[in-house]
């Protein structure tokens, strides 16, 4: 069967399959993970080149024909409030406006991006937590029919190391703390949530946890919140809060736990299930130093571990969980949780890091195709995955600021192809992904023809 046609037949197959979530057609194939593959370019969008930015007109992306981005929010470029933008952008999410809101009309999408500070360089914005801190985050306005920028302000300061979060079902950004700091009297490591249309009390929510937090994703249907921990040995978290959608009112705190005694999941392979989950409370969700953490509270009372939990995405009644360092070649696993059915799996274990390299964020398209943000070494790429089980890369980094820089840019010249992808998001009509580029720190509205492909 000619390989295209192949490709056509699988993906027919999996419909089924992918009806229940984005990654569940992985399955028509992935159980020997060996049959995974990495192709050179994606069959449908063809290979990659370097593709002028409309912005600053350098080749700073190389991406399949018909596709074309613009740039924007560079490190020190001035937003709408009059503040350069921060440095070291990462996670990000993207939000349909609420009535009424200002830049508000049918094409306009609201973006709210974290920058992974993590130096005692002073707050930029009042209200602030902590006075030194240099973290946070900015929103964005983008215009898809005009694929223009509207506006951006700053949302959030006084936050340390803001690495990924998640949306919520009720319109705001949870922004995570990758760290367990200690400023003098501030404590850090928690949770923020940050208005898509506003700026933030800069509260922390420390019901929900104090641990080097990476990602979150939220069920609509309850309001839980499914926390992941870049750390090893890491715990998978849950919060259920005392009033769904009132998450600063507090709640309880739990861990996974895998059988009856505590679980290692290092080694687990593609096709793992878990017959039996449960959850445990962690009597200290916010401990001090000196006192025990929360993944030791888990792991003694019978809780999983796991290594590098980072990206988490949300999906149908699903929520996938990426493990960095997992499984059998420590090159990432990708793991499935049923709400419905209470049951987890291993969807995927890289077996190569020729197929996949340490994964990280993770997010799915409208129409369920997948992106990984690969967090390895060399060149750096966004990845698609479809659902006949390749994996194939859709961006490539190519940006090289030229000597003398970049006109109204205070990047430094300089080769930065081998600097990481982070926060890919598509808009909520599904004809825009966003992404950064942490350094020099840029984000880019990329758009083309993606239904001739599967994301």
């Amino acid at each position: 069967m000619a390989t295209i046609d192949r490709r056509r037949f699988l993906r027919a197959a999996a419909l089924g399959a992918a009806a229940g979530g984005p990654l569940a057609a992985l399955s028509v194939r992935t159980a020997d993970a060996a049959t995974m593959v990495k192709r050179p370019f994606s069959v449908d969008y063809g290979p990659l080149s370097p593709v002028r930015d409309r912005t600053t007109g350098l080749e700073l992306l190389k991406l399949p024909r018909g596709f074309s981005y613009v740039s924007h929010g560079w490190t020190g470029d001035r937003m709408t409030d009059g503040r350069p933008t921060p440095a070291l952008h990462d996670g990000m999410a993207a939000f349909r406006p609420r009535w009424g809101f200002r830049y508000g009309g049918p094409h306009t999408t609201v973006l709210v991006r974290n920058h992974e500070v993590g130096d005692l360089s002073g707050a930029y914005l009042d209200p602030h937590y902590d006075p030194q801190a240099g973290g946070g985050t900015t929103n964005l306005v983008f215009d898809t029919r005009k694929g223009a920028w509207l506006a951006s302000w700053a949302s959030l300061s006084g936050t340390v190391r803001n690495c990924a979060g998640g949306p919520t079902p009720w319109g705001s950004w949870l922004s995570c703390e990758e760290t367990t700091l200690v400023n003098g009297e501030v404590r850090h490591g928690y949770i923020f949530e940050v208005p898509h249309d506003g700026i933030s009390a800069a509260t922390p929510y420390k019901e929900m946890g104090r641990f080097s937090h990476e990602a979150v994703a939220v069920d609509p249907r309850t309001g839980y919140v499914y926390e992941t921990e870049d750390a090893t040995p890491s715990g998978l978290y849950r919060f259920r809060p005392k009033v769904r959608g009132e998450l600063g009112k507090g709640g309880t705190l739990e861990m996974l736990t895998i059988g009856d005694a505590p679980y290692t999941t290092y080694a687990d392979g593609t096709g793992t299930v878990y017959p039996k989950i449960g959850w445990v409370v962690v009597d200290n969700p916010d401990p001090g130093p000196g006192e025990t953490s929360t993944v030791q509270q888990g792991i003694a009372k019978g809780g999983a571990s796991f290594r590098r939990l980072e990206g988490a995405w949300y999906h149908r009644q699903k929520v996938y969980i990426v493990s960095t360092s997992g499984g059998p070649t420590g090159q990432g696993q990708v793991f499935e949780y049923d709400l419905r059915r209470d049951r987890m799996k291993v969807l995927f274990a890289s077996p190569d890091a020729a197929v996949l390299n340490n994964p990280d964020n993770i997010c799915v398209s409208p129409r369920g195709g997948i992106v990984l943000c690969e967090d390895g070494s060399g060149a750096e790429f966004l990845h698609g995955l479809t659902t006949d089980g390749e994996i194939f890369p859709f961006a490539e980094n190519n940006v090289v600021i030229p000597d003398g820089g970049v006109p109204g840019k205070s990047a430094a010249p300089g080769d930065y192809r081998g600097m990481e992808w982070c926060g890919s998001t598509f808009d909520p009509g599904g004809t825009w992904l966003f992404a950064n580029i942490q350094t020099p720190g840029i984000t880019f509205a990329i758009t083309g023809p993606w239904r001739r492909g599967s994301l």
